[in-house]
């Protein structure tokens, strides 16, 4: 335990001493977060819908049909029970609902008005915002098909659309915006600087002298790696401050389960940095392959492109993607106040995953004695 301290210790003082790294750390963050939080707006498609069907008639079936053949919509599945859409909803399996109430049918029919509900996860309001348009024109259009065929008039009849905005009412994209920014800061800060440690020895030649020295190579990884998860760690902090004290973003969930989550991922990130390290001579090669590999977990995050949107061969390969698993967990988190069942999965696969990276960082490091 001292060897890897002493270890910790030397690599704080390296970081302490350049005068460059201290705004890189501290000031970095903030500003990317301010600019990019209110510059980045996109759009997206393939919409999850689930409908809560109460009259189950043959008008309301057309309805679902009508709604399901649809090219926005991805059909989630339908149910007379509210609880079921609430609950695929709660666990971000689906992106909106529709209800549709008792003697839907009757009603219309009757030439007297009838409401639909629709909620939306507003967590994406940009998704929100379009789910809701596609919806009221679809429901427009079946109005005057059905009003139509029956020979009614125009004014005769009509469906009232009742809508909620869930999890973010005011429609601010910067509530689905600032975590995933929060996310690739933190990743791209502890990626760069964890890519260059080991290969900044090389090039200084002091790697040798801590070669012939008694430290085992768990010793030497673990004691590289604890200082800068300590600054992820402080980044993420610095971050979360900044989003709940100047965006206004809501914190529904716990922080600690957030920072239980953060902690693991770093482990993660900084293991993929520290096998860059291992593998390249020079901190260019290193610098190059850290951001070859930051720009592709980016773009595949899901946060500027929607993975809905991506070819099937690139969904499947965000599967890789460690960004794309904290992204979804601190909106989850933060925004829906979800609990550890509920991101359990991702839960394991980054801790697996951060298993498997760093066992390979500590055995593909070679230490001559």
């Amino acid at each position: 335990m001292r060897r890897i301290l002493y270890i910790v210790q030397k690599e704080f003082k390296q970081i302490l001493r350049n005068k460059v790294m201290k705004p890189i750390l501290i000031v970095m963050p903030i500003v990317q977060l301010a600019i990019l939080s209110y510059t980045a707006d996109f759009t997206v498609k393939n919409i999850r819908i689930f409908i809560q069907d109460r009259d189950q008639s043959a008008l309301s079936q057309k309805l679902i049909n009508k709604i399901s053949n649809s090219d926005n919509f991805i059909f989630s599945g339908v149910s007379p029970v509210y609880s079921d859409g609430f609950d695929m909803m709660q666990k971000n399996n689906i992106d909106v609902m529709v209800s549709i109430p008792e003697h839907f049918s009757r009603d219309f029919i009757s030439g007297n008005k009838t409401s639909l509900f629709i909620a939306a996860d507003a967590i994406n309001s940009t998704k929100a915002s379009i789910s809701i348009n596609y919806l009221q024109n679809i429901i427009a259009i079946f109005e005057e098909e059905q009003a139509a065929q029956k020979g009614m008039a125009g004014g005769n009849a009509g469906i009232n659309i009742i809508k909620r905005d869930w999890y973010n009412p005011t429609l601010d994209y910067k509530f689905f915006m600032v975590p995933g920014i929060m996310v690739l800061l933190i990743t791209m800060i502890s990626l760069f600087l964890s890519g260059m440690n080991i290969v900044r020895e090389k090039e200084l030649g002091t790697i040798e002298q801590l070669n012939v020295t008694p430290i085992k190579k768990y010793q030497f990884i673990i004691g590289k790696l604890l200082p800068f998860l300590i600054i992820g760690i402080f980044e993420f902090t610095l971050g979360l401050a900044v989003a709940l004290l100047w965006f206004k973003v809501p914190m529904l969930g716990s922080i600690g389960l957030l920072y239980l989550f953060t902690f693991v991922y770093l482990i993660l990130i900084l293991g993929i940095g520290m096998f860059i390290s291992t593998i390249t001579d020079t901190q260019q090669q290193a610098l190059f392959l850290s951001y070859f590999l930051s720009v592709i977990f980016i773009l595949m995050s899901g946060l500027f492109t929607p993975i809905e949107s991506m070819p099937v061969w690139a969904q499947k390969l965000t599967l890789l993607n460690p960004i794309m698993y904290y992204v979804d967990v601190i909106r989850l988190v933060m925004l829906k106040g979800s609990s550890f069942g509920s991101i359990s999965l991702n839960f394991t696969i980054i801790t697996l995953s951060a298993v498997v990276v760093n066992a390979l960082a500590i055995l593909n490091y070679r230490k001559t004695a």
